[in-house]
C-alpha cells in the first residue's frame, strides 16, 4: 500500500529573545489509510507537527524536512496558494475547541457552506442540501434547526460535531484531529469517536489522531507515535501499547489510575536528560 503521507526528519522551530526554540525535532513517519495516534504531554510537539503538515505554522516559525509529501505533492515546495487549495479539500484539521474555531457572527450552516463553495462550484440550494446531509451524517438529529443556529447556541459536543462536518464536507483524504474530544464529557467523547471511526472506515481516509489520553488512543487507533520534547521516542501498534519499552512511555502508562489497584504513593514520572537526545 502506497503512503498517503510521508514525513521525514520534520523540524519546526521558533525564534525567541533567548534563542531558537525547537518545537519539533526530526519527526519521521508514514501514514496510509489508517488511524495513527500521536500522544505525549502538552508541549511535546504534537500539535505543531499537525500544523506543519497543514501549512498552519505561524509566519515566524521555521520548517524544514528531508521529505514532506502528500500523495504526489511536495508540501515543502508547494506555493501558498496551492497549500490553501489543499486545506479543506484534500486535507483537513479538526481543532481542539470549537468555541475558538467557529465564527461567532455566522450561523453554523453558512460556515459549512462557505467551506464547500470555496472548493467546489455548486449552487446555493445544492450546497445547503449537502450541508444538511453532512450534519445528519455526524448524528445531528435536527439538521434544519442546527443549520440556522449560531455557535454560542450549540453545546460543546454539538459544536465539535459541526467542526467535523465542516472538515469533512469536501471529502478530504487526510484528516488531522487535534484532541477533538478533550473538552467533552465521556459519553459525548464516545459518540464523536464513533462518528470519526465510521467516516474514516467508510471513506477510506487517513487519520492522525492527536491526544494526551493513552487509553483512548490505544483503543481507537491502529498505530501510536509517542512524542517527548519534540521528537518521537517510540512507535508501536496500538494494541501492544501496554507492552511499550521506552521508559517515558512506561512512565506515562504507570501514571494511569488503576481501578483494581491500590497504589501508594501515586507514581511520578521521573524524566531523564537522555530522553531529549
Amino acid at each position: 500500500m502506497s503512503a498517503l503521507l510521508t514525513v521525514d526528519n520534520l523540524r519546526v522551530s521558533f525564534p525567541t529573545r533567548t534563542g531558537l526554540i525547537e518545537a519539533v525535532r526530526g519527526v519521521s513517519f508514514t501514514l496510509g489509510r489508517e488511524r495513527l495516534g500521536i500522544v505525549g504531554e502538552s508541549g511535546s510537539g504534537k500539535s505543531q507537527t499537525g500544523r506543519a503538515i497543514m501549512g498552519l505554522t505561524p509566519p515566524q516559525g521555521e520548517i524544514s524536512a528531508d521529505q514532506l509529501q502528500f500523495g504526489d505533492i511536495d508540501l515543502l515546495r508547494a506555493s501558498t496558494a496551492r497549500r490553501r487549495s489543499l486545506r479543506g479539500k484534500q486535507m483537513a484539521m479538526i481543532l481542539q475547541d470549537p468555541k475558538y474555531s467557529l465564527n461567532p457572527v455566522m450561523t453554523v450552516g453558512r460556515q459549512i457552506m462557505e467551506t464547500l463553495r470555496t472548493h467546489e462550484e455548486v449552487s446555493s440550494s445544492e450546497a445547503r442540501g449537502r450541508v444538511l446531509a453532512m450534519l445528519e451524517a455526524v448524528q445531528i438529529h435536527n439538521p434544519e434547526r442546527v443549520f440556522s443556529l449560531y455557535p454560542h447556541e450549540v453545546s460543546g459536543g454539538m459544536g465539535q460535531r459541526v467542526m467535523i462536518a465542516m472538515m469533512l464536507i469536501c471529502g478530504p483524504e487526510l484528516l488531522i484531529a487535534d484532541e477533538p474530544t478533550s473538552a467533552l464529557d465521556v459519553t459525548v467523547q464516545l459518540e464523536v469517536l464513533a462518528i470519526l471511526d465510521t467516516l474514516v472506515r467508510d471513506r477510506g481516509m487517513g487519520l492522525i489522531f492527536i491526544s494526551h489520553d493513552l487509553r483512548l488512543v490505544s483503543s481507537f487507533c491502529d498505530r501510536v507515535l509517542v512524542m517527548y520534547a519534540g521528537r518521537v521516542v517510540e512507535e508501536i501498534e496500538a494494541s501492544r501499547l501496554h507492552a511499550a519499552e521506552h521508559p517515558y512511555t512506561r512512565g506515562l502508562l504507570e501514571c494511569l489510575p488503576q481501578i483494581t489497584a491500590d497504589v501508594h504513593p501515586l507514581p511520578v514520572l521521573t524524566r531523564q536528560p537522555e530522553w531529549k537526545l
